[in-house]
């Protein structure tokens, strides 16, 4: 008697284990609840991204916004959820970063993502630590065979908005707005003048850093000194800090709308960033397609093909870098013209645009 009772209780344990296999399977597969925007196929969470911000945070409305945007078109594609696939950690400062790409190393996520140069020491630490997991820093180099470098080619198109607001400004002088003062922003500071001065050698361009890529008010403040100073036109290159740039020029439309005066967004197409009731102060962007690398290279990643060890480059050539014309009114079809002769140049090799201060140093000689 007692064995027959081990036996039946035995075959109900089996069964309840295959009912709740069952429903345990489709629930691995779906990768949670979808937003409705991607496929209608089943995803599958057998691989997992997740990225990690730098300070400006991820609705900086510029570098983090773009690579979070990236990868949620990746997870819409696999059908995927925030938190069920794919997730982002929000670092406030430098301290932030190892914590937060070891917390999502601990959760599972089979490749993480570092936004931004600063998180360069964080990377090469947590990928020692972790060999078998698969890391991507963005616009700076790692050399380890389970991270992959993302880099852009930012002074190609820089050089093009520097050839946009040259020949846009009416008082031929120009602001620059950096976040740190680092090799990384300074290709977009020399493209910007390289590009300006070989329209007309004679602009002045007026060249501030913010010493960081959070403060708005930091960025306001020097956007303010620049307008205040003369300049029309300001190209910013400084995350988050640079809504304070877009936050003056609006100041100073709202209070003169017959004032022509302009910012240049960075990383995404800021157009949205500029406007002021029926006008906006956006003269273009130079768009760095950080969506479409974080989405191609977490696309490798799940097809077993993952570029670890490799350095990949976006520029010009490939889409990686363009630059917007959204703002149709100000971005007139003689600039888009100018534009893209310069463009051609570039890509046939004809001009080799300056990366650094030493190399603009020497292409303004030639000019």
């Amino acid at each position: 008697m007692k064995n027959r009772k081990f036996i039946w209780l035995f075959a109900l344990i089996i069964s309840l284990g295959l009912v709740l296999a069952a429903c345990g399977g489709g629930e691995e597969t779906s990768g949670g609840e979808s937003n409705g925007e991607g496929s209608s196929d089943e995803g599958s969470a057998d691989y997992t991204v997740a990225m990690v911000t730098d300070e400006g945070g991820v609705d900086d409305k510029s570098f983090n916004q773009s690579a979070w945007e990236g990868l949620k078109a990746w997870g819409d594609e696999h059908s995927l959820s925030k938190g069920a696939g794919f997730d982002y950690a929000q670092s406030e400062d430098e301290s932030d970063y190892l914590p937060n790409m070891t917390r999502l190393v601990r959760n599972d996520y089979d490749l993480v993502f570092g936004i931004g140069f600063l998180l360069e020491d964080a990377i090469k630490e947590i990928s020692e630590q972790n060999p078998d997991n698969d890391f991507a820093i963005v616009d700076t180099v790692v050399e380890a065979p389970n991270v992959a470098s993302i880099t852009f080619a930012e002074h190609e198109g820089s050089f093009l908005t520097g050839v946009a607001a040259a020949m846009k400004t009416n008082t031929d002088k120009l602001g620059f707005v950096g976040g740190v003062d680092s090799e990384l922003i300074n290709k977009f500071e020399a493209g910007f003048v390289a590009g300006a001065k070989s329209v007309n050698p004679d602009i002045e361009v007026d060249i501030q850093y913010v010493g960081n890529f959070s403060s708005a008010a930091d960025g306001k403040l020097i956007a303010t000194r620049m307008y205040n100073d003369g300049a029309d036109i300001i190209y910013h290159s400084a995350g988050a800090a640079g809504n304070g740039v877009f936050a003056q020029a609006k100041d100073l439309k709202q209070k003169d709308p017959d004032r022509e005066i302009y910012v240049i967004g960075v990383d995404r197409d800021q157009y949205e960033e500029g406007a002021i009731g029926d006008h906006n102060v956006t003269l273009t962007s130079m768009v760095k397609r950080v969506d479409t690398a974080v989405q191609e290279v977490s696309n490798l990643g799940l097809n077993g093909e993952f570029p670890g060890g490799e350095v990949l480059v976006f520029g010009l050539q490939d889409e990686g870098i363009g630059i917007a014309d959204t703002n149709t009114e100000a971005y007139t079809e003689e600039i888009a013209s100018a534009v893209q002769e310069w463009r051609d140049k570039i890509t046939n090799g004809d001009v080799k645009v300056p990366q650094t201060r030493d190399e603009l140093k020497a292409f303004e000689e030639e000019l």
